[in-house]
């Protein structure tokens, strides 16, 4: 088994959520449960050790559009939100990440030896990340507070506008050059991110913005959870001058298994076969190089092919993927290690 470390998961979105209902959330993750993607159990059967766990305000106005009838979409931003009631529900979701830690359902780590040693103790290794920064005023006072936390990792942006910057739209075919990039608020927090050691995911951000980061950071450029806009082109994927930035940087690009990322006609359909995920793994390993990709399974967020299901059937596609021809060794480097390397250069880690 390759044990994956993953670049993207909304479990704390769905714990939260359940929790409104009073739904027990350490209950849910450490006993186990059949709704979602992960808990301990699915993810230990499936070799998911650990991954970036988001925290993530929902924008509950948005509605996804139907295709038309050539296939098309566009999904209306969703709407800014006010940053009082974000902080709220940022800092409960927090609560529900440090419990889980104190309970020992799972290790909330803040460095690559945490999560080394998690993985080796068969526990769940959870970094905390933030995706959207709604909830982090421009005067950057609360960045420190969720550091201190164990905030290792964050998106300025999710798919709406905010005081740091712009997002792109749900829609397809368009291109991820939508709008505007950083705002002096946003290039602020991208150089406080480079002075405390977050890491700096791209993921959702415009092309403009992606360009003002890259100008801006000293890490690596990163998409936890983004795919190849050449093979589906939605807003949220990468093009190739930007696939070429993040090898230029010795980056990383995380395979999203958001089957809308992944189909060649940009549908959310369960019914996707494992074929597209390899197809945008092999055009990126031979775009980009095997140490800049990795995988961003987006669980608990998206409709995932049906053929792997939840965490549990994670094995899947690695068990594809050895199919068609990759080694052990460059198993070991997308589903972990490349991962790790980005952490330790991000978190300014002598040595992962």
């Amino acid at each position: 088994m390759q044990f994956v470390f993953d670049g993207h998961n909304d479990v704390l979105l769905r714990l939260w959520t359940h929790s409104k209902d009073g739904s027990d959330p350490i209950a849910e993750f450490a006993d186990g449960t059949t709704v979602g993607h992960i808990d301990a159990r699915r993810a230990r059967e499936g070799g998911l050790s650990g991954g970036l766990c988001a925290i993530y305000i929902p924008s509950g106005d948005l509605v996804f559009a139907d295709p038309d009838a050539n296939g098309r979409y566009i999904t209306p931003m969703a709407a800014p939100l006010d940053p009082l009631p974000s902080l709220a529900i940022a800092n409960e979701m927090a609560a529900i990440a440090l419990r889980l830690d104190q309970a020992g359902a799972w290790r909330l780590c803040r460095t690559v030896k945490d999560i080394r040693g998690a993985m080796a103790d068969d526990i769940f290794a959870a970094v905390m990340h933030m995706e959207g920064c709604e909830a982090i005023g421009a005067d950057l006072s609360a960045l420190e507070v969720f550091y201190a936390a164990g905030l290792r990792s964050l998106g300025p942006v999710w798919s709406r506008h905010n005081v740091f910057g712009h997002g792109v739209p749900f829609a397809f075919p368009m291109s991820p050059d939508t709008g505007p990039g950083l705002t002096d608020a946003g290039f602020a927090l991208v150089r406080e991110c480079n002075r405390l050691g977050i890491l700096i995911d791209l993921a959702h951000i415009t092309e403009k913005g992606f360009w003002d980061v890259a100008k801006t950071t000293d890490q690596p450029l990163v998409a936890s959870h983004s795919n190849a806009h050449v093979l589906t082109p939605v807003a949220r994927n990468l093009t190739d001058k930007q696939l070429d930035a993040i090898r230029e940087s010795r980056g990383l690009v995380g395979i999203n298994y958001a089957t809308a990322m992944l189909r060649a006609d940009g549908r959310s359909d369960s019914d996707t076969p494992l074929a597209d995920m390899i197809r945008h793994i092999d055009y990126l390993v031979n775009r980009i190089g095997i140490d800049c990709v990795a995988l961003g399974s987006d669980f608990d967020g998206a409709t995932i092919p049906e053929e792997i299901g939840d965490a549990a059937g994670n094995q899947k596609l690695i068990a594809a993927l050895k199919e068609v021809g990759y080694a052990d060794a460059d198993l070991a480097k997308l589903a972990r290690e490349n991962w790790l390397r980005i952490l330790a250069q991000a978190w300014r880690e002598d040595r992962a």
